[in-house]
């Protein structure tokens, strides 16, 4: 077996139905309902002119600079995949360019989330297709190998299986495993339900803030007239 060089299928891909309804679910929502444990953090950013990325990971992993194993996922994906790459979150080479997107988006690929860097910017930021990245140089890729398809990843601690969904938006990347995607879901919607009664009770002047106070006083916070007062009174000794 050649460990580090190897294409493997994807057993099981998230429901289409269920993809479909992530698409008006906002990733913060669907990070507080997954304990703010499964997001790539903030140095993934959209480079792309605004269309929200949902769909199933199609995970590749490849060394530092090298593509050879991403221009066969584009070739393997199927419509509605995202491309997710390891490239070890170097920015030495690009990983992905404008004629691969180009490919990617006649595949009906459903977006790009690479970690490491991109080329050709402005082709992205002037098309809808989604792309995140962790940065951008005009230094080319190398085709060499070695990599793997279909593997675990991991960004910054965010675990991605293949076939597990991926959502991205203006706030980043998150990711819901494939078997707990339709209870997800439910909370996340439950959750912009409950948002939009914040929102009229804002409006309504109605909005309950004693929570804030209640807290504080639990966690021991003391009150005083000034600072003032507090260090003449003999405060710090």
């Amino acid at each position: 077996m050649n460990i580090g060089f190897r294409i493997f299928s994807v057993d099981k891909r998230v429901d289409q139905l269920i993809v479909d309804q992530f698409r008006t679910v906002v990733t913060p929502h669907i990070s507080d309902n997954m304990s703010r444990l499964q997001g790539a953090g903030a140095k993934l950013r959209p480079y792309h002119n605004g269309m929200k990325l949902v769909g199933t990971a199609f995970t590749v992993k490849t060394r530092p600079g090298d593509n050879l194993m991403v221009h066969k996922a584009i070739d393997l994906a199927q419509p509605g995949d995202v491309i997710v790459v390891d490239a070890g979150g170097d920015q030495t080479n690009a990983i992905v360019g404008e004629i691969m997107q180009r490919i990617a988006k006649k595949n009906r690929i459903a977006g790009f989330v690479i970690n490491g860097a991109i080329r050709d910017t402005v082709a992205f930021k002037n098309d809808s297709f989604p792309v995140y990245a962790k940065g951008v140089t005009h230094r080319g890729p190398y085709k060499d190998g070695p990599g793997e398809i279909n593997v675990p990843v991991s960004f910054n601690g965010m675990i991605i299986h293949p076939g597990d969904l991926i959502v991205g938006d203006e706030d980043g990347l998150v990711v819901v495993p494939l078997e707990e995607a339709e209870e997800i879901l439910e909370k996340a919607q439950k959750m912009a339900r409950k948002e939009v009664e914040i929102f009229q009770s804002i409006e309504q002047g109605t909005i309950d803030r004693n929570w804030i106070d209640s807290t504080l006083k639990e966690k021991g916070c003391e009150s005083y007239d000034s600072y003032k007062s507090f260090t003449s009174s003999g405060g710090y000794k």
